[in-house]
């Protein structure tokens, strides 16, 4: 039986908890909504995801507040952001679906997305310690478990529900005693655009990026390493032809193109000029990358070849972390984990960032995870 016809019987056997949801919306999204942001607080006492309003002019409006049903979690030695990850919270637009990872339970809630309306369809174990970060393909997730060593949970998604791959588990190996933690431990898990391959960061934990592809078989057995000497590979986005672009935490940006072997080849890197460069998004035509100790993000275009051209830096408020474009690509919003704010941008022709407003997301300080549509 091939793996997600078997996860199907799986899960049409077990007797799942579907748990409606806790939260309650505070207002529904009116005729000047044209999207929703997303922002988990990562709450050790209860983690909740706050819903706002995309407004037309790219501002935000609070929405609703919803509880995941799981505990947020701290890294050691993490200040402004507690998971020191990319990625912990995904919308799945295509099946109206938003995961969210709970890391102080070792578990990941599914809500199906109404707009800003969530209800809460699932919360279900990640098979290891710490999940940080999450990525999907088709009717395919990727879970990321920081602690132990870091391990990769399969899962195959049956409908609005999704349920682990035993045969989809992959540890990664890494150090569980190395110091500091918020520095060793993997940072993302992310499918390529094309599905193929699932690119994992290690940070300073191996200074590497592990790929697995993923065939007709299922996850490969093992990762093919690219070795990157002092780079601390944080983060990962993808421009329009494929290419992994790699926030870098010794402040700088590169570029790979993925190749068919798992390995990826140099197209190209930057220095930023910034501290604590951890965090990227892209629109397509540009990466923004988030500079943590500078409060700042730095805009590049990165062309047909891979090279990178540097634009501007923006201030944002202290402490800046993971960002999300709006479906639209207009908008850029970024979380700053000091206060737990959340600063919006428009995103002109060539990348530059205007500011057009800052919204403060309660409980949010030293949060992580945000998604747009």
């Amino acid at each position: 039986m091939k793996p997600i016809a078997r996860a199907a019987a799986t899960l049409a056997a077990a007797a799942v908890s579907i748990l409606t949801t806790a939260g309650v919306a505070s207002a529904n999204a009116g005729p000047s909504a044209a999207g929703e942001v997303y922002v988990q607080t990562n709450d050790p006492g209860g983690n909740v995801v706050r819903v706002y309003d995309r407004l037309h002019d790219g501002s935000l409006r609070a929405a609703g507040s919803y509880d995941t049903g799981g505990l947020g979690g701290a890294l050691t030695g993490a200040v402004v952001d507690r998971l020191a990850s990319q990625g912990s919270v995904l919308l799945d637009a295509p099946a109206h679906l938003l995961y969210v990872v709970n890391a102080g339970s070792d578990s990941l809630t599914v809500f199906g997305v109404q707009g800003s309306r969530l209800h809460r369809l699932q919360v279900v174990p990640t098979g290891g310690d710490f999940p940080v970060s999450v990525s999907a393909h088709d009717h395919r997730l990727a879970v990321l478990n920081a602690r132990d060593g870091g391990s990769v949970q399969g899962f195959a998604r049956v409908g609005a529900r999704v349920v682990p791959v035993a045969g989809w588990h992959r540890d990664l190996g890494l150090d569980p005693a190395a110091t500091p933690e918020f520095t060793h431990t993997p940072g993302q898990v992310a499918f390529t655009p094309d599905g193929r391959a699932l690119l994992v960061t290690t940070k300073a934990g191996s200074n590497a990026v592990d790929v697995f592809r993923w065939g007709a078989t299922g996850l490969a057995d093992a990762p093919v390493v690219t070795s990157l000497p002092g780079a601390v590979p944080f983060a990962v986005a993808f421009d329009p032809r494929g290419h992994a672009v790699v926030a870098e935490a010794s402040n700088a940006v590169a570029t790979f193109a993925v190749e068919a072997s798992g390995a990826l080849r140099p197209l190209d890197a930057q220095p930023t000029g910034q501290a604590a460069t951890c965090w990227i998004a892209a629109d397509g035509r540009h990466v923004f990358l988030s500079n943590a100790g500078s409060a700042t993000v730095s805009t590049y275009r990165v062309a047909a070849s891979g090279a990178l051209r540097a634009g501007a830096v923006t201030a944002t408020h202290p402490g800046t972390v993971d960002a999300a474009v709006s479906g639209d690509g207009r908008y850029l919003y970024v979380e700053t984990g000091a206060q737990g704010v959340v600063d919006a941008f428009r995103v002109g022709s060539h990348g530059v960032l205007t500011p057009v407003g800052s919204t403060t997301v309660p409980g949010a300080a030293g949060g992580e995870g945000i998604a747009a549509s």
